[in-house]
């Protein structure tokens, strides 16, 4: 395949959807029809920086951007999406549930966005903190996003703007504040009772938001925002463990739905687990 899409990720800060965003796109990088290049501003967000990679970033010939931030109304992630405008090509932003207030701006400044309620900011107090919380959290934080059905979300629908772009229509950008309801539509949960423990899951996800904003900017006693910090960490615990559970009940049934990537980007199906992939009929 000689027209391959080339795609263009900013990430600036973390958030759970991006740290494997790049790899749900291309899971065993056999894909011919994509190319993937990555900058990354690291944890920081300062505007400066951003401004740095943003402008690195601009020197890709790519098709489609994607901007992966944290809270997409803060200057780091804006500047950034102004910096990136100036190349006139399809620009996703993937946010967090901080950024629901600035949706309707995002759209009617032509960017495409998903902004995934579930993914809680992490409890960033040094007291409470170290490397080892850290990638513990976000281990938890990807297991829910993933069997919660947002990362296939995530790949579905950048995979419908890559398709567009191969095949040289007009480019439709996905607008979507993934809630519980959407989530039921991407998760693929056969069962109803693990169904409900993946929605019981994402919402308690989501409401780590509320504890974790309390601890680092609301609190100013550590001890007290130490322990919110850590009660918002063993809520996404037990996220972890509920997601965990619906998938296992998926399993016991044989019915786990696996979506993997053709090489050339089409997605095929399988359900059962001795049974191979097969393209999904013509509608």
């Amino acid at each position: 395949m000689t027209n391959k899409v080339r795609i263009c990720v900013v990430k600036c800060g973390a958030i759970g959807s991006s740290v494997l965003l790049e790899y749900v796109l291309d899971e065993r990088a056999e894909r011919e029809d994509i190319v993937v290049s990555v900058y990354s501003t690291g944890s920081k967000m300062l505007e400066d920086l951003c401004e740095k990679v943003a402008k690195a970033a601009l020197q890709e010939e790519a098709d489609l951007y994607i901007v992966a931030s944290p809270n997409a109304s803060l200057p780091g992630p804006s500047k950034i999406r102004e910096i990136l405008k100036q190349k006139n090509k399809p620009i996703i932003v993937v946010t967090d549930g901080a950024a629901k207030g600035i949706a309707k701006k995002l759209e009617e400044e032509g960017f495409g966005y998903i902004i995934v309620l579930g993914d809680s900011m992490i409890g960033a107090r040094r007291e409470f903190l170290d490397p080892t919380e850290m990638t513990l959290y976000n281990s938890d934080v990807i297991r829910v996003l993933a069997v919660c059905g947002v990362y296939r979300l995530l790949y579905m629908e950048i995979d419908k703007v890559i398709e567009q772009l191969k095949t040289g229509r007009e480019v439709t950008l996905p607008r979507i504040i993934v809630d519980k309801y959407v989530v039921q539509q991407y998760c693929n949960l056969r069962n109803p009772y693990a169904l409900a423990k993946a929605i019981a899951a994402y919402e308690i996800a989501r409401h780590v938001a509320e504890l974790t904003t309390e601890a680092c900017f609301k609190l100013k006693e550590w001890d007290k925002y130490t322990i919110i910090a850590a009660a918002a960490h063993e809520m996404m615990r037990i996220a972890a463990r509920l997601a965990d559970e619906a998938r296992e009940i998926e399993k016991y049934n044989d019915h786990v739905v696996r979506q993997p990537h053709a090489k050339d980007g089409s997605i095929l199906i399988k359900e059962k687990l001795l049974e191979k992939p097969a393209r999904v009929p013509e509608q």
